[in-house]
């Protein structure tokens, strides 16, 4: 029976939840004047992006059919799916959807207008058992303008006379369009009113509302197939209704294969563009026109350069509006990940849009936040000192591959120096480190400090400041000095049971010497109450493979080559594949041991861009035959020609759709293991990591470069001084510094230095520590006052 109330009721419907995580296929057109991205997954459209790469606004769309009296089917959930892209490397989608009861078959390509805001999907529809008179078809679109699923306003109308159906929220309308006449139309709530909750009870439209307003939506309409069974969907957007109408009207009388044939020759002449090899030769890899491809398609074409980190939300079927970012927001440090990957396969212009959007996000201070909008403003306000010194490696690169011009130096410069400047006043302490959770100092976050130091440092030679080249490369020294005490623990409980001396550790909270952290305790993040406390000593991690990745240590090194012995033992995955890493013990981010989905604690799975870092460990220790392999293993991980974050490592849980080897529910796809499989791509082409710093390699492998200096600042101070080096006692503000080494029978004082930069220092020569311990104190000179307290440091 047809209902006639105009307005849906049960406002404003059931609390709105995400889509899955597991993509499938992502998809935009590389012309101007397209602003949309779109994800698929399970054989249906998910998310549409619109009009930047962090701004969804649909959840899904997909087909539902009945036969008016018992038959209902989802296409999502009751169809076994097969998705092919068009062309390797080209994102337009082949889709066929079987009913899992033999009844019918959905067949779909899918892509964008080149010239439009409008993502079109071209169907068939075909019966395989009965007539198709005998079945109805439906369209289901479930809004979430602007990252919301709440507050949607959704109603039916017309453009020009065709009827279509409308949603806006917040300056922004869709408009859904069809090729052929829709039968029935209709909009509702979620779960009270809409369109699903009407057919899966009635198994034909009962109802056609008109308008709902502020909630959570559904769009409905039946398709007319009495006279074809082939038909084009648009969905199209703009500022409002009208602007969306047009779109999705012109798209349609444009034609499907207009814009097929213009969308494909975008990405063709894109690929012809830059140069790439051969794509198929195993020494570039079989997913690498494909992974260059995702990395392009994540770009922002509203803000060049910002390439977010994952067109997904990690296990997004359990989240809702208050996750507002998911993973389509801008790292930093992803972000000089995937311009290292442009580098790989020469898309210069690529990789100089990168730097040009990290010149413009720098923050006054010299760092970067954690993450941030597009826009460059912050979401999460956590810092992690190597995504400041990672933009400076991202420099030092460009310089080095003579992409920069006299203008663009002279501001690289002036980018690198506020970065570097941060590094020295905060360092070697990070709030964060690069999984995110824990504060100190981390192995990963050092080693990239300390070759971002020596970039600094040589940029800075080029600049005529010596002064700051100079106080860079011995901060470097002493930092890249201090790794071992800080990080390298040797006869504990893990070292005994793995049967080596010693390994180093992910990370120190204090920077106390590593000796010291016997019986210390850290309580992990992401893990239950009851099972987040771990010895610190044992807190091994894949993490050190980043000393020989950033050219600090040899892959040879006894103490390098006794942690890789722990990190098998206690983080390797044998897949059937091969193998996949966890990235530390007790990892607490990933889903729960039932496959649940992660809520705040769970179980860290294994990430297949660990595997693509160990491939480089292999190149850098001269096993090019080991790094092949793991290159053939890093691809089998791939689902779709898609990495994910994480693959599920334990027993199959199949009605969980989790496969031992395979995707789990967290981000698929990731950029930053795209840019990783690249990489190694070229790694293993030229013989050698493609991106380790030279600078590194230079002074502490071949030169072995020493450490001569400790150094003493307010926020770090150091407890003891090497016996033959000199002292480095560093202020904010300028200041006498008063000391004894004999314990104030004689004294000294020393007017600090002004570097120029907001650091003042005073270095003490080692032949003046001639007792056993110096005692200090200060007066500051501006302030005019004492600082009224002594501070001593042992000489031993």
């Amino acid at each position: 029976m047809e209902n006639n109330e105009k307005n849906a009721p049960g406002c404003p419907g059931t609390l709105g939840k995400w889509t899955s995580s597991a993509k499938s296929g992502i998809g935009k057109s590389l012309g101007s004047n397209s602003l949309i991205n779109f994800t698929i997954s399970h054989g249906i459209l998910n998310e549409i992006y619109f009009p930047r790469e962090d701004n969804a606004c649909i959840r899904d769309m997909g087909m539902l059919v009945t036969d008016g009296k018992e038959f209902f089917s989802e296409e999502k959930r009751d169809t076994q799916h097969e998705t092919q892209m068009m062309g390797n490397g080209i994102p337009a989608f082949k889709i066929t959807n079987t009913c899992n009861n033999g009844i019918f078959k959905i067949e779909k390509e899918i892509l964008t207008d080149p010239r439009r805001n409008t993502f079109l999907q071209k169907t068939r529809f075909t019966t395989l058992k009965g007539d198709k008179k005998d079945y109805g078809l439906f369209v289901l679109l479930a809004p979430h303008i602007g990252n919301q699923s709440a507050d949607n306003t959704g109603w039916l109308g017309e453009y020009k006379g065709v009827h279509m159906l409308f949603a806006k929220r917040e300056g922004i309308s869709l408009a859904l369009a069809c090729s052929l006449p829709w039968k029935k139309r209709s909009v509702g709530f979620v779960g009270t009113s809409d369109g699903y909750t009407d057919l899966a009870a009635h198994k034909k439209m009962e109802w056609e509302y008109q308008k709902a307003a502020s909630g959570n939506l559904a769009l409905t309409a039946e398709i007319d197939l009495s006279n074809a069974s082939e038909f084009t969907l648009a969905i199209a957007f703009g500022s409002d209704a009208d602007e969306a109408a047009l779109h999705a009207h012109a798209s349609l009388l444009a034609g499907f294969e207009s814009s097929k044939k213009l969308y494909i020759r975008q990405w063709e002449d894109w690929h012809k563009s830059i140069n790439n090899g051969n794509p198929e030769d195993l020494k570039s890899g079989k997913l690498f026109r494909n992974s260059i491809a995702v990395m392009r398609m994540h770009e922002a074409f509203h803000f060049p350069g910002a390439v977010i980190a994952s067109m997904s939300i990690p296990w997004g079927n359990t989240r809702g509006d208050g996750d507002l970012g998911g993973y389509h927001l801008v790292w930093p440090r992803d972000l000089v990940e995937c311009s290292g990957g442009f580098l790989a396969f020469n898309a210069r212009e690529d990789c100089l849009r990168v730097l040009h959007y990290l010149m413009a996000t720098q923050e006054p201070t010299g760092c970067w936040p954690q993450n941030m909008w597009l826009k460059g403003t912050s979401f999460l306000n956590a810092l992690q000192l190597d995504q400041t010194a990672f933009p400076i490696l991202l420099i030092g690169s460009c310089i080095k591959e003579n992409m920069l011009d006299d203008y663009l130096k002279g501001i690289a410069w002036i980018t690198a120096k506020k970065a570097v400047i941060f590094l020295l006043r905060y360092g070697p302490l990070s709030p964060q480190e690069r999984w995110e959770e824990e504060s100190g100092i981390s192995i990963s976050t050092i080693a990239t400090c300390i070759a971002a130091l020596l970039v600094a440092a040589q940029l800075a030679d080029k600049n005529n400041e010596a002064v700051l080249a100079r106080y860079c490369r011995e901060t470097a020294d002493y930092w890249n000095h201090k790794i071992e005490d800080w990080l390298y623990v040797t006869d504990t409980r893990l070292a005994q049971e793995v049967g080596v001396k010693g390994y180093y550790i992910r990370i120190n909270p204090t920077g106390c010497f590593s000796g010291q952290l016997d019986g210390q305790i850290l309580g992990l993040k992401n893990r239950p109450d009851d099972k987040k406390n771990i010895a610190l000593n044992e807190l091994i991690s894949v993490d050190a493979l980043a000393l020989v990745r950033f050219g600090l240590r040899s892959a040879d090194d006894p103490k390098i080559l006794d942690t890789i012995k722990v990190i098998d033992a206690k983080l390797k995955v044998e897949t059937p594949t091969g193998p996949c890493w966890h990235r530390y013990i007790n990892d607490g981010y990933g889903e729960q041991e039932d496959g649940s989905a992660f809520d705040g604690t769970g179980i860290g799975r294994a990430w297949p861009l660990l595997t693509g870092e160990r491939a480089h460990y292999e190149i850098a220790a001269g096993n090019m035959k080991k790094a092949r392999e793991l290159l053939q293993t890093m691809e089998s991980f791939a689902s779709h020609e898609l990495f994910s974050e994480q693959i599920w490592d334990s027993n199959d849980i199949p009605e969980k759709e989790l496969f031992f080897g395979k995707h789990s529910g967290s981000a698929i796809p990731l950029v930053w293991a795209h840019a990783e499989y690249v990489k190694l791509c070229a790694s293993i082409n030229q013989k050698k990591v493609f991106d380790m710093p030279d600078h590194t390699m230079e002074r502490y492998i071949k030169k072995g470069t020493k450490n001569k200096l400790d150094i003493w600042r307010f926020m770090f101070p150091c407890n003891g001084i090497v016996k033959g080096n000199s002292l480095r006692i560093v202020a904010e503000a300028a200041t006498k510094l008063c000391w004894s080494v004999d314990d104030w029978q004689t004294a000294n004082e020393t007017d600090s230095t002004d570097t120029g930069f907001g650091i003042y220092y005073i270095d003490i020569p080692t032949e003046k520590l001639t007792g056993k311990e110096i005692v200090f104190t200060f007066f500051w000179k501006e302030a005019g006052h004492w600082e009224n307290r002594n501070y001593s440091i042992s000489v031993k």
